[in-house]
């Protein structure tokens, strides 16, 4: 059976990057079992409704602006699964979350340049999910739940966002990671590893900085999901994790 990735998507740049990171992504992907299909929930598409991604063939979106030109020239033009898409509105059916297929969605940086490091070949079925930021956390972790079963047709489910992400508190030329970051991503794997969801569900008020390392919910979501997508086993593995900028983490999760 596939396992579920919350994996951290930082910058655009890192698209063009090299470094530990980026390295763990092509390496880790060469020792695990291709997938029959990719489900992305990536957290920079964002909708009040459940959106389902239903193309035939992906086109990508640049959603930044001031970033080299050369990250302009990158695509991904992976195929859809509309057969893929129709399961996934079935399933999340069956917990009330009333989806609709989208037909035009292009994939966000948050998708493909995860996607453009990992299987640069551009050869797997991909199907990309919006994220309602307006869900509790509970029911975000329901969502996950219900796509497990997509696991055992060796479908690979990645949560797209960033556990520490705070663009206003980046510090360009630092380069080693500030207290308070590395003290809540610390405070996370705590609760990942007990699997403590009342404690996940309320980092808001419980967590050490959580204002700063989380100051929108978006980006925290598919961690939360991927989790979700764990529970019949509640099994967490950390397998990578760094930082850029004083404080912004790459961090890797892997849930069984």
């Amino acid at each position: 059976m596939m396992p579920s990735l919350f994996l951290s998507h930082g910058t655009p740049l890192l698209a063009l990057e090299k470094n530990s990171y980026t390295s763990f992504l092509k390496d880790y992907m060469k020792d695990m079992n291709k997938p029959a299909a990719i489900v992305i929930l990536s957290a920079h598409w964002e909708s009040e409704e459940q959106l389902i991604s239903a193309v035939k063939k992906h086109e990508v979106i640049y959603d930044f602006v001031g970033f080299p030109e050369e990250i302009f020239q990158i695509t991904y033009p992976a195929p859809g699964c509309l057969e893929l898409s129709d399961q996934i509105l079935t399933l999340l059916s069956k917990i009330d979350v009333w989806g609709e297929l989208d037909e035009r969605r292009p994939l966000d940086h948050g998708a493909w340049g995860l996607l453009h490091i990992m299987y640069p070949k551009a050869d797997i079925p991909i199907v990309s999910l919006s994220i309602n930021p307006d869900l509790p956390l509970d029911k975000q972790y329901e969502i996950g739940k219900a796509l497990r079963e997509l696991k055992e047709s060796n479908v690979l489910i990645i949560g797209s966002g960033g556990i520490v992400h705070n663009f206003t508190h980046l510090q360009k030329d630092m380069l080693v990671a500030e207290g308070w970051a590395i003290n809540f991503e610390n405070w996370v794997e705590d609760k990942i590893m007990n699997w403590d969801l009342e404690s996940l569900f309320n980092y808001e008020q419980i967590a050490p900085f959580s204002t700063d390392a989380v100051p929108s919910k978006e980006h925290f979501i598919p961690l939360v999901i991927a989790m979700g997508s764990g529970d019949d086993s509640k099994k967490a593995a950390l397998l990578h994790r760094t930082f850029q900028y004083g404080n912004l983490s790459l961090t890797a999760w892997k849930f069984e």
